[in-house]
């Protein structure tokens, strides 16, 4: 093992300060202000192996070295930037297998709710729907260990594995008095990029693009406008709200099918090795030229926003939403011994009129780097993925009225002149033309809801709710959608619910809440009974006729045909 670590001590630059709390750092500092590059690597070795002798030697306890060892590199790499990263050989699998949009498991959608893992929705032709698991099943046990306290992240690494293996799974089902056994066999499980495409309105198309940019997203945009096109296409919002980001060749073809021929869609730029700026351009497609807007929130980054900052300096499309994440940084990912691997930030992103897309994360922790914009803002609750160049070997819906848009995002880079005489600025995101909150679900009292919802209809689908028999779910119907007379939230669902909530101490709801924000109780529970009867995609459906911000990016179509008619013809805006 110490043979092992000692072949990694020359990329371990300040790993000594992971292990001894700073201090060898220091001294390293210290002596190497005057010294050359040779004296610099001495030293740092001669520390390093210093400080791991005196662990091996003399500390109280037992020593995991390849855990310290982990550590030390992730040490080192978090000192440079928020995205430099150090892969363990599982998470680096997980990594590939997320860019080659497929991995072995059993293919269902979780979520931890406040008792357990529950199934959401078994994926339509996977081994999870073939052997017959069901919304609203809690997994309680994985291959015999207890999971009833396990996050969702925990229950689905388990599930996964080596093609062709199988995984056993306890799970309990409401209206069952005994436990239900599964084996599964694993199998590839496709992870698209499209999820949700349709015409949401004579002539006006959705594509919801928010599964990552693998290797398949370009041409699963391709056939998706294809489709919708045939349909009557002649408009389109393209949906990259919570798209972590991906692979960049993919995020260049996105764009190139919206923006023509010869035309940049970012420029990236480095030092050392990547110093030299390189600009990719549209070279493979013939742009459609239909109206477009572009659907972008906080959780948007990296090749999504190399995408949304490429129609916004064009006066392609119109951006409607939040401010994107603001991840700039590009990453190279790099395959080390033993199966392990990292990310290593080695250039920056810009927009084709030469925005940074990063945002500032030189102040302040890595919690507010990841989990808020400004000090003012709610938590977000997701970390956007890495994207990379290739791996190198070294609804009855209500709705909801949106909250009031907040005061736009002060600028924080220099200001750019864009297509059409549009001024925009650099360094913190994709800022929207038009900025519109998403519908609130932060608040506790909605949170409450949620859960009381789920917990509801869990048993309402399984047949358990007296005199509501006829919402018992029997199979999902994938690939069909509601009509507004299927399954609706009459005031008999909600009186039941009420008397759910009445008997369910946990869920801490009062009638007085469920009064004040009845549209919303109804709107949750709709979309939790399409889940269990026609699967994830159609609630989904049923939860966009609601969106507020979907709603509004329908009414600016005319104002992105005229801004982009205007940018063709050359002309100014004033």
């Amino acid at each position: 093992m110490k043979k092992r670590l000692g072949l990694i001590v020359a990329a371990v630059v300040v790993a000594v300060a992971a292990i001894a709390g700073g201090i060898v750092a220091r001294r390293v500092e210290q002596r190497i202000v005057t010294g050359t590059s040779a004296d610099a690597d001495a030293i740092i070795e001669h520390d390093y192996k210093e400080v791991l002798s005196l662990i091996a030697n003399e500390y109280a306890d037992e020593i995991d070295y390849e855990k310290a060892n982990q550590a030390a590199i992730q040490g080192m790499l978090s000192t440079l930037d928020p995205h430099s990263t150090f892969f363990t050989r599982t998470d680096y699998d997980k990594l590939k297998q997320d860019h080659d949009s497929e991995f072995f498991g059993i293919g269902v959608t979780i979520l931890r709710h406040r008792d357990g893992v529950y199934v959401q929705s078994p994926v339509p032709n996977t081994p999870a729907a073939r052997a017959g698991l069901r919304y609203g099943d809690r997994i309680v046990e994985v291959d015999g260990k207890g999971a009833r306290e396990w996050t969702s992240e925990q229950v689905s690494k388990a599930v996964r594995g080596e093609r062709g293996e199988p995984v056993n799974l306890k799970v309990e089902r409401a209206g069952a008095n005994a436990p239900f056994y599964f084996t599964i066999v694993r199998d590839a499980v496709s992870q698209p990029s499209i999820r949700t495409a349709y015409m949401i309105r004579p002539s006006t198309g959705y594509v919801a693009l928010t599964g990552g940019f693998t290797s398949t997203t370009s041409d699963e945009l391709e056939q998706a406008i294809k489709r919708l096109k045939d349909e009557g296409l002649r408009q389109l919002v393209l949906d990259l709200r919570n798209n972590p980001g991906g692979l960049l060749k993919e995020s260049i073809n996105v764009a190139s099918q919206f923006l023509p021929r010869g035309q940049t869609i970012v420029s990236v730029r480095g030092r050392g090795e990547y110093g030299t700026p390189q600009t990719f351009e549209n070279t493979a497609y013939d742009p459609e030229d239909f109206p477009l807007v572009v659907l972008v929130n906080r959780n948007s980054a990296s090749a999504s926003e190399i995408v949304a900052g490429a129609i916004q300096d064009y006066g392609r499309g119109y951006l409607v939403g939040e401010t994107t994440f603001g991840k700039g940084l590009v990453q190279r990912v790099f395959s080390l011994d033993y199966g392990t691997g990292l990310t290593l930030t080695t250039q920056k992103y810009y927009t084709p009129y030469g925005r940074s897309i990063q945002r500032d994360y030189s102040n302040g922790s890595l919690y507010d780097y990841y989990v808020r914009h400004d000090a003012d803002d709610e938590p977000r609750p997701s970390t956007p993925l890495t994207p990379s160049l290739p791996v190198t070997p070294s609804t009855h819906t209500t709705t909801p009225e949106p909250t009031p848009a907040p005061t736009p995002h002060p600028p924080t880079g220099p200001a750019v002149k864009t297509a059409a005489g549009r001024i925009f600025y650099g360094g913190g995101g994709i800022t929207p033309d038009i900025e519109v909150k998403p519908l609130d679900v932060s608040s506790p009292a909605r949170g409450r809801i949620f859960e009381a919802a789920f917990q509801f209809t869990r048993e309402l689908v399984a047949g358990q709710i007296p005199g509501l028999e006829s919402y018992r779910v029997e199979k999902t119907l994938y690939g069909q959608f509601p009509r507004s007379s299927d399954y609706p939230v009459n005031e008999r669902v909600i009186e039941a619910f009420r008397a759910h909530v009445r008997r369910d101490a946990e869920s801490n709801l009062t009638n007085a809440q469920i009064d004040a924000d009845l549209d919303y109780v109804r709107l949750r529970i709709r979309e939790e009974i399409v889940t269990a009867a026609y699967g994830n995609e159609a609630s989904v459906r049923a939860l966009l006729d609601g969106d507020p911000q979907l709603l509004r990016a329908l009414e600016v179509f005319p104002d992105a045909k005229r801004l982009a008619e205007m940018v063709r013809n050359g002309a100014s805006q004033s």
